[in-house]
């Protein structure tokens, strides 16, 4: 990636894939996982709805899938756990082609990245933990690179362009995945996204935002694998957060210098068990955001929870009209 290009992210996949599925997603074990084996063409749909908003990048619809809870909610094996996960990736390589069918017609349009989900270990605890980072403080990294290898070894396996490694809440977490990568996949592109806390300053289980890239972009200049990092940043974070977390980190580096970013926070709306989604109508939209987040150094950026296709289109346009 170049340092003048920015590329825009898809938004929230369980948001948009409500549109096709008709159902409440939020709360399942598997969230918008299940629909993987249950209603494989609306995922499609869903990927097809991002690519046709003008989305340079799409996710695998891998975050919540981990072997674990295939085995636990789905009532399969091991081995089918693995290849859903593969077939998953293939219903993106399924989008893509569709889309570039549609227009082999039209010279301008370059075909779109697809990038894995590799979410955190908490999330297939659904206990809220890859929130807190709470099992930071049992678990041992080696625990966390046996966990993550299965399905980075499985979406790899069945063709990807990057890992998006994302919504971390720990810096044992993150140094975990980076060793691993460093030693079992050293040709392999990627971004470290992570959880952070409300706060402007610190990630989820308490370290500083600062401290924890700095350290994160340390290791990996000594590993000499940072220039397979697309990317540092955060995600699924309210965006009025997003500013300071980056200026304490770039903000008074020269571009030159600047860590490339990506961020794809949420709507900003808050959400729990009893009622839902709350607090759309005081969300300033994301693509408001965009030029101050391209000045701290912004690489990639899009949506995340409670963000749609039409969101996704916003902030490409806006990306395009800054690129002029």
């Amino acid at each position: 990636m170049s340092k003048t290009t920015i590329l825009c992210k898809d938004g929230g996949f369980a948001t948009q894939l409500s549109v096709h599925v008709g159902e409440r997603i939020d709360g399942n074990p598997l969230w918008s996982a299940r629909f993987n084996a249950t209603d494989p063409d609306a995922v499609v749909k869903t990927h097809l709805d991002f690519l046709k908003a003008g989305a340079d990048i799409i996710l695998t619809n891998t975050y919540q899938a981990s072997v674990e809870g295939y085995m636990k909610y789905l009532g399969v094996t091991r081995d089918q756990s693995i290849d859903l996960i593969k077939k998953t990736v293939q219903l993106a390589h399924k989008a893509r082609e569709t889309f570039l069918k549609e227009n082999s017609d039209n010279n301008r349009v370059k075909a779109p990245l697809i990038v894995a989900s590799i979410g955190p270990y908490g999330a297939h605890l659904h206990d809220g933990s890859e929130y807190t980072g709470s099992y930071a403080d049992f678990i041992t990294s080696e625990d966390l690179r046996n966990w993550h290898r299965i399905r980075i070894d499985a979406v790899l396996a069945a063709g990807v362009d990057a890992l998006a490694i994302e919504t971390i809440p720990c810096q044992v977490e993150a140094e975990s995945i980076i060793d691993l990568l460093c030693d079992e996949y050293p040709n392999v592109k990627f971004w470290i996204s992570l959880q952070c806390k409300v706060d402007g300053s610190t990630i989820a289980h308490g370290e500083v935002f600062k401290d924890v890239c700095l350290t994160l972009w340390d290791k990996m200049e000594k590993r000499q694998v940072v220039q397979n990092c697309l990317a540092l940043g955060v995600n699924c974070l309210n965006p009025q957060f997003v500013t300071p977390l980056f200026e304490s980190l770039n903000g008074d580096i020269d571009d030159e210098h600047k860590i490339p970013l990506v961020v794809y926070p949420n709507s900003g709306e808050i959400y729990d068990v009893k009622n839902g989604w709350t607090g759309k109508e005081n969300c300033v939209t994301l693509e408001k955001y965009v030029p101050t987040w391209i000045n701290l150094g912004a690489k990639i950026i899009g949506g995340c929870c409670r963000t749609y296709a039409r969101d996704v289109y916003k902030i490409k346009e806006c990306i395009k009209n800054l690129e002029k």
